[in-house]
């Protein structure tokens, strides 16, 4: 997370975790295979994190959207850096390097797209929230608004493009007219 894919070179990584080469060579043929796995695991993981968010967390789906746009904008602001985001720490970095590791963050990206749209759609049944068009394009512009924020905020280290992608959050996912 602090140094990239690239910057950490095979020897330090495995040294630091105190793994011996051999028992690395009998899981992963190789770093790029390793990053793929890694790749998967956490695209799993925040994956069912979001589900719990969108399905069990507090208030309508309009709120749990809302929130989880927030608890990003709330942890820069509180840490000043962009956090535990490997799709916004690697993409740049390893989508020319790795074709294996593209496509496994390009599967992740779409998996997490498709809850979005899913959460958007259940928000839409559920009165909660209003949006023209199809959920599914909606996540995707949603998705790409927030990637695109984070890396500027990543670029800039202040929080403005947060704040502004959270306003057009607010706007494109309105409550419907009462």
């Amino acid at each position: 997370m602090h140094r990239g894919f690239t910057g950490m070179g095979l020897s330090e990584l495995l040294k630091t975790a105190e793994v011996p080469k051999g028992s690395f060579y009998h899981y992963f043929r190789s770093k790029e295979a390793f990053g793929v796995a890694m790749l998967e695991r956490y695209f799993e993981d925040y994956h069912q994190r979001l589900t719990v968010h969108f399905t069990h967390g507090e208030g309508n789906y309009r709120d749990r959207l809302l929130a989880y746009y927030q608890h990003t904008l709330t942890q820069f602001i509180e840490q000043g850096i962009i956090s535990g985001c490997l799709t916004v720490k690697l993409t740049a970095e390893v989508c020319d390097l790795s074709e294996a590791m593209r496509a496994e963050m390009n599967k992740g990206a779409q998996r997490i797209t498709a809850l979005l749209a899913q959460a958007l759609e259940d928000g839409r049944t559920e009165g909660s929230l209003a949006f023209d068009g199809h959920a599914a394009e909606l996540a995707q512009v949603l998705y790409s608004l927030w990637l695109g924020a984070n890396l500027q905020a990543k670029m800039s280290r202040c929080a403005t493009a947060l704040e502004s992608a959270l306003a057009h959050v607010r706007t494109l996912i309105t409550a419907p007219a009462a």
